[in-house]
């Protein structure tokens, strides 16, 4: 499944460690495709990709494209960032449920807190020495945390 892909124009402040087992994951990324392991032997996927099914143990696996939509399952927002994000804090990082049963860690760009639940879309970020992903709220899916206020 195609991601729409946000286009940065920094370099990213901690880049991904790339494996030998990770590379297809991140240049497939690079491209706006979304992909994990999948198990030949019992069928589950896992994310982050695994070179073995934790499932199973299995070593047959092959990669499966991934669904771009999920729910918010928690999240919060960073102001006392480790040294190599103090640029960006503060920042919002967020736990979500993809469609497909998995869950994440990312990133999440919004601006103000999506209530917990709400619809998000996965996205790929190019910044200018590679990619990353991230999750923001569908801009129909759901109240902000802070429409739900009482007026003060």
């Amino acid at each position: 499944m195609n991601l729409p892909v946000i286009s940065i124009g920094r370099k990213r402040s901690f880049p991904p460690r790339v494996t030998a087992h990770t590379e297809r994951f991140w240049r497939s990324l690079e491209n706006g495709q979304f992909e994990t392991s999948q198990c030949n032997d019992c069928g589950k996927k896992t994310f982050p990709p695994k070179p073995f099914c934790p499932h199973c143990w299995s070593k047959d696996l092959t990669w499966a494209p991934l669904g771009r939509f999920g729910r918010l399952y928690s999240q919060t927002v960073i102001h006392a960032a480790p040294a190599v994000f103090r640029s960006e804090a503060p920042y919002r990082v967020c736990i979500v449920d993809l469609d497909e049963g998995l869950r994440l860690a990312t990133l999440l760009m919004a601006d103000q807190p999506p209530v917990l639940d709400a619809r998000l879309e996965i996205v790929a970020l190019r910044y200018l020495d590679g990619p990353l992903f991230a999750a923001r709220p569908l801009p129909h899916s759901s109240h902000l945390v802070s429409e739900l206020l009482p007026p003060s």
